[in-house]
């Protein structure tokens, strides 16, 4: 039974780009919305269009996405011809290889899970074919578990998942005290699990976050034996290998945030809304102890919470 055809494109684009697509959609008479996290969103006849602030990139979904890419996209806005041709514009794509990448480093509640997949040409297309996309451009997590299944379903596809709970993470930070070197580490423990499924693989991919020292230090016995060839690289979730990490390890982080919200009796924020105040509500009725289990401790947020002086030249991410 042949795969069905896609029915989701997504694409980087200028600034320029971004502007110049608006201008198209207003002037063809694109109903506008609201869409969290987009520079705009647009739909027509069953085709709907989303130009997402980070990058910015481009994500066209429904049942003229084809039409709408090669005769307005292309033509009028990237001013080439693409859809169709992955395995001439990006080649290496289709070569054996994983893709490795990371849900939760900028959650401030929650687990960092990092995962890895193998494809090679075969499982790229079939991917590609079921609208595998990075998961930072799907907003629906039942679209996450869907896709999420259906990367397990390919025959060939196989991934490993490591998921450190915040107990877990706030240990392992403390004996880092580096957040890029210890992502270096969980990578390579990725790399391992999945050279035991895949002993030939040559290189693995992922998204640009540390110098290439720090990878190479980081690597496990088998990669090393392997000589296995490490690639990062800006937009690394461009690649089809690292898309379906990416989706795998939103999957994870998604169903531990809302296991525990649960388990909790309270609702758990991502990403930066509310945090604070859920932060503090928690240590009000939990006491200061019980942060650690459910936070990542070396972030602002939580020396701010605690009302503890933040240490100079320490590694935080700004949240809530």
């Amino acid at each position: 039974m042949p795969a069905p055809k896609p029915n989701s494109y997504t694409r980087a684009l200028t600034h320029e780009q971004a502007e110049r697509l608006r201008v198209l959609l207003v002037e063809r008479a694109w109903a506008f919305e609201k869409k969290e996290y987009t520079l705009y969103a647009a739909r027509k006849d069953k085709t709907t269009v989303a130009v997402y602030e980070k990058g910015p990139k481009v994500l066209v979904q429904g049942k003229g996405m084809e039409d709408f890419v090669s005769f307005l996209l292309e033509p009028e806005v990237l001013g080439s011809a693409e859809l169709g041709y992955d395995e001439v514009l990006q080649p290496e794509m289709f070569t054996p290889h994983f893709g490795i990448d990371e849900s939760g480093k900028g959650d401030f509640f929650g687990p960092l899970v990092i995962a890895g997949v193998y494809t090679d040409r075969d499982i790229a297309r079939r991917l590609i074919d079921a609208g595998v996309q990075d998961s930072k451009a799907i907003s629906s997590d039942t679209r996450i578990r869907a896709l999420a299944e259906e990367i397990r379903s390919v025959p060939g596809a196989e991934y490993a998942i490591i998921s450190w709970g915040p107990d877990r993470y706030n240990e392992l930070y403390a004996k880092f005290k580096n957040l890029n070197r210890m992502l270096a580490w969980g990578h390579s423990q990725v790399i391992e699990g999945l050279l035991e499924k895949q002993p030939d693989c040559p290189r693995a991919l992922s998204d640009q976050f540390a110098r290439e020292e720090v990878l190479q230090k980081a690597l496990g016995k088998r990669a090393r034996a392997a000589g296995m060839e490490l690639q990062q690289r800006t937009k690394g979730e461009s690649d089809v290998a690292v898309a379906a990490a990416s989706i795998l390890a939103r999957e994870r982080f998604i169903n531990w945030m809302q296991e525990a919200s649960k388990r909790l009796g309270v609702s758990l924020p991502r990403g930066a809304g509310l945090v604070k105040t859920t932060a503090r509500d928690l240590v009000a009725q939990r006491g200061t102890d019980f942060l650690p289990k459910v936070a990542k401790m070396h972030f602002r947020t939580a020396y701010e919470v605690l009302g503890l002086p933040v240490p100079e030249k320490r590694e935080w991410r700004r949240e809530g």
